[in-house]
């Protein structure tokens, strides 16, 4: 069978350094892999061409939260019970299917059970018991009893249940955009798709939260004539900002220009814009939290298109969900211009009663008693902890009226949230990028990275293994170094086959020293993508090559 463009990468990537499949040694597993020195440094660069779109063009904070994460997190989230797959297991095979990944295009899974053709890839046995599998990584935080908890299934939950600090952070100003790039984590039924489907997998997220009556964007009117490559799942379209919005194709500004964003990232890292576009969510395929999602697909020649990127509207589903699960007041306050007085009925709790009688779990109820926004009369009260409703006795609290100055009205934020898989990206930037020659009849490969991309800015040669030209050689590899910009020295082998090693890996530019640089202190720099070379004075270089890569390091 004919090796295709991606045997053809992940061979490049694991004899060249860049990505090896994890515990090789003990057979693997699937759904893992290991960054090499070459891959690590790729997505270094990636996840730092992020940083410069979202931290700093964009003016959001950065935070860092764990990985594992409690069982009421999720739970209030929606993760305990909507993070699911369909899975069938075949009792011949004992092997489990996700059950999207053998059904036939078009046929819904009712159609399928009922006609019978629902059947195991391996030995075709008719498969019946369809059932849904939690797909978390379940954990237990201490020793004993414990608490329950997970890896996390996304970074964005770390940012929400911290929000009433970062809220305070931004002085109580919205929009606050707050990221987060680490690991996420999917116990997949059967990965079968490489580096395209991952149980752990690495993330970086964007959660930036809008008062619901302005969904705008401060930079919108400056690129509000750009173009969308747009799929509404029957045509595409190529439309401005402006259009977008204003046709309702997208829903609101703040969508849209997150949306503008992600594109310019995107082809900022290498994407091949032929193979880009973004796709509209279905009514049916949104996710339990999203009220609008966009994803921003990228062309593979083995997988089709592949979401990379989701850019949803989450509206206020978090933080409503973690407000009533713990009772903390994570609102913000739209400000009235003069402070006001207004009657208010609240809940006061009595410890004295409901201490004894709830005992540990006292606490978490006295703060949501607090929280309770009493409208009107109220016959009996219940507040819910980890999913269990729990009837408060008339002795356990009293409702008093009282007079209290306000200085604005609470309310819940809503949440723009572009979510992007930065494995998948790397992979889809190496495919979209990979390029195949002859050279004197031989087999010719290039990456053609874009320099800050790239894992190596720069090779380093002496033409020959002459002592004065290494001298020279090693000196100017220590400059760029120096400099912050990363090399790579070599000085075996014709110097067709040192070019050839660096093109197979992306190194946008090579530095040669020879017998002329003795004479006029100049060197050859040679470009990858069009093998064009110059002279340039050994002073020079450094300031060269870092106009040339853009000093994206």
């Amino acid at each position: 069978m004919p090796q295709d463009v991606y045997d053809k990468i992940m061979m490049l990537c694991k004899r060249r350094g860049f990505i090896y499949p994890s515990f090789d040694i003990y057979g693997g597993v699937a759904g893992f892999y290991d960054y090499g020195p070459l891959g690590s440094q790729v997505k270094n660069n990636i996840e730092n061409l992020w940083r410069r779109f979202y931290v700093l063009k964009d003016g959001c904070i950065e935070i860092n939260t764990p990985i594992i994460t409690l069982y009421e997190v999720l739970k209030a989230s929606g993760h305990v019970d909507e993070f699911t797959d369909l899975t069938v297991h075949c009792g011949k095979c004992k092997q489990f299917y996700k059950v999207e990944d053998i059904l036939e295009k078009g046929v819904s899974v009712e159609e399928a059970l009922k006609k019978n053709l629902l059947r195991c890839p391996r030995c075709g046995m008719v498969l019946k018991n369809v059932s849904p599998v939690n797909l978390m990584f379940s954990t237990k935080i201490g020793i004993g009893e414990g608490r329950k908890a997970f890896l996390r299934p996304e970074t964005a939950q770390g940012i929400f249940t911290n929000f009433h600090f970062l809220y305070r952070f931004a002085r109580e100003k919205l929009p606050i955009g707050v990221v987060q790039i680490g690991k996420g984590y999917r116990n997949e039924v059967s990965p079968r798709q490489g580096m395209i489907r991952l149980r752990e997998f690495s993330m970086a997220e964007a959660e930036i939260f809008f008062d619901p009556t302005n969904k705008t964007h401060s930079d919108f009117e400056k690129v509000k004539d750009k173009k969308l490559f747009l799929f509404d799942n029957e045509k595409e379209m190529k439309l401005s900002l402006r259009e977008a919005v204003k046709n309702k194709v997208v829903d609101n500004q703040a969508l849209a220009y997150y949306m503008y964003l992600t594109q310019e990232f995107l082809l900022s890292a290498g994407v091949d814009p032929k193979k880009f576009r973004f796709r509209k969510h279905a009514k049916d395929e949104l996710a339990h939290y999203a009220r609008e999602c966009w994803d921003a697909e990228l062309f593979s020649e083995r997988f089709g298109w592949v979401e990379c990127v989701g850019i949803a509207d989450r509206s206020a589903y978090d933080l409503s969900s973690h407000i009533k699960s713990s009772g903390v007041d994570m609102y913000a306050l739209r400000r009235y211009d003069k402070t006001k007085t207004v009657k208010k009925k609240k809940i006061v709790p009595n410890m004295s009663t409901l201490g004894p009688l709830f005992k540990e779990k006292a606490g978490r109820i006295k703060t949501l008693l607090e929280n309770i926004d009493v409208t009107s009369e109220v016959d009996e009260i219940s507040v819910n902890i980890d999913g269990e409703k729990i009837e408060i006795p008339k002795d356990c609290y009293k409702i008093v009226e009282t007079e209290e100055k306000v200085s604005g009205e609470k309310f819940i934020p809503h949440v723009i949230e572009p979510s992007y898989g930065i494995d998948r990206i790397l992979y889809m930037i190496l495919e979209h990028n990979y390029m195949e020659t002859k050279k004197k009849e031989e087999e010719y490969r290039v990456l053609r990275l874009k320099p800050g991309i790239a894992p190596v800015k720069t090779g380093v040669f002496p033409l020959v293994n002459d002592d004065k030209l290494v001298e020279i050689a090693k000196k100017i590899d220590n400059d760029l170094r120096d400099a912050g910009v990363i090399t790579y020295y070599d000085d075996s082998g014709s110097i067709g086959r040192r070019y050839a090693r660096m093109d197979e890996i992306g190194t946008p530019f090579c530095v040669t020293v020879d017998h002329d640089t003795i004479v006029d202190n100049t060197v050859t720099i040679r470009d990858r993508d069009t093998t064009r070379q110059v002279r340039k004075k050994i002073e020079d270089v450094v300031d060269y090559i870092k106009e040339k890569i853009g000093f994206l390091v």
